[in-house]
């Protein structure tokens, strides 16, 4: 009995709305706020002048005269997710302002007190997250958007914005909408891992078929999304201005001890940069189809967990707890089944794949260049993380191990 009572709660908690996932835009935060409340304006005036004050050196001497603000006028969870990310931005370009040669060891407390406070109450960490640079850094310009079917359509350049921007022009307002658009090709894919998982339950074997299609679709679809960076996307920009503003302060050589958070606390502390692996997206099709990752990998992909909303993390724990759709499969027999599977896993290696391909060009390839020349009124490339990603992973060994992993996960019928 006890399998059967916890099939029967999977089934009846797995709901998108439960975990704060969007039906129309999966775990991108719907229309994001742009404003917060008058009390924070010493927040908001820095925060829409981020570029300029970071490329003319003045950034800490603002943020240094900003006033200690109180968190508690922000009432509602979209406000505090506002906040999140104007903190943010405002602590990477703080720290790194001057590169990394040079990096901030220590964040005033008129900074530090509210941004801990903030990231308490959202439960993420004080430093930039994917959350917070794509999930909650969106807008349309035309608010009404474009509506086919009650589908929401986004369509970028043309009516896609980010809120707030780091040095780095139209490369880092694509790599920012880029990667909201693969948040959003990701939500049919979403949507049917809840499917398949009630089809697995119920059982019904068609519904079952129908999701795996739906989610391979997603994944190829997410593949041609991420094509896009290469048409909006400087390598040498994002390699040479970008990248530093994603930086952490945990396994970086550029700030070995980590940052201070005075008011926070006495000893420095230590956060993982920005990173990909942050998205809960591939984190919920691997538990999916039960792709299981060496050790070295899957520590660093479960420390990435702590730096998604709860919520998103919850998701993925609930899809890890469901029935398997690995010993569904197997044991049903269904060669259709088996296929459709190998197909899904088949289209996460491929996508792992191209992930290698943009990652060569916009950090390997990229660093050599960068060698070369730089942009001088710029802080420099960040040299001390040249082969590793802003999450502090040796990055190539990392993806080609993740991928090498999918495509073990092929299934054969036996007998």
């Amino acid at each position: 009995m006890e399998p059967q009572n916890q099939n029967l709660k999977t089934t009846l908690l797995l709901s998108l709305g439960r975990f704060h996932i969007s039906e129309d835009y999966g775990f991108l935060l719907p229309n994001p706020l742009k404003e917060l409340p008058d009390h924070y304006k010493p927040w908001m005036e820095i925060v829409n002048k981020l570029p300029h004050l970071i490329e003319s050196h003045q950034l800490r001497a603002h943020v240094n005269k900003m006033p200690l603000l109180n968190c508690h006028f922000l009432k509602s969870y979209r406000e505090q997710r506002l906040a999140h990310l104007v903190l943010s931005f405002i602590t990477m370009g703080y720290v790194w302002q001057e590169g990394e040669t040079q990096p901030e060891q220590v964040l005033p407390r008129n900074l530090a007190l509210p941004f801990v406070d903030v990231s308490r109450n959202l439960g993420l960490p004080p430093i930039l997250v994917h959350s917070d640079l794509v999930l909650t850094n969106w807008t349309k310009r035309n608010p009404e958007g474009r509506h086919t079917s009650n589908q929401v359509i986004l369509s970028f350049p043309r009516n896609l914005d980010t809120i707030i921007s780091f040095p780095g022009g139209e490369s880092l307002r694509g790599f920012v909408l880029v990667t909201v658009l693969v948040e959003k090709a990701a939500v049919p894919g979403i949507k049917a891992l809840v499917q398949a998982v009630k089809a697995i339950l119920q059982p019904s074997q068609d519904s079952l078929l129908q999701a795996l299609q739906q989610l391979r679709l997603s994944i190829q679809d997410i593949t041609r999304t991420l094509e896009q960076m290469h048409d909006y996307v400087d390598p040498d920009i994002f390699y040479a201005v970008i990248r530093i503003f994603l930086s952490g302060w945990k396994d970086n050589p550029a700030m070995p001890l980590g940052l201070i958070y005075e008011g926070v606390s006495k000893e420095p502390l230590k956060y993982s940069g920005g990173s990909a692996a942050q998205s809960s997206v591939l984190h919920a099709f691997d538990e999916f189809l039960g792709i299981r990752h060496s050790k070295e990998s899957a520590d660093f992909l479960h420390r990435m967990r702590d730096y998604m909303p709860p919520s998103h993390k919850a998701f993925i724990e609930e899809i890890q707890s469901a029935p398997s759709l690995r010993d569904y499969t197997l044991s049903s027999g269904n060669c259709q089944l088996l296929t459709a599977y190998n197909q899904c896993t088949e289209a996460l290696a491929e996508l792992r794949s191209y992930h290698i391909t943009v990652v060569t060009k916009y950090l390997i390839t990229a660093a050599v260049k960068a060698k070369v020349r730089r942009p001088s009124h710029l802080p420099g490339p960040p040299q001390a993380l040249e082969e590793r990603g802003t999450g502090g992973t040796a990055v190539l060994s990392f993806l080609k191990s993740v991928r090498d992993k999918t495509l073990e996960s092929v299934l054969h019928l036996t007998g």
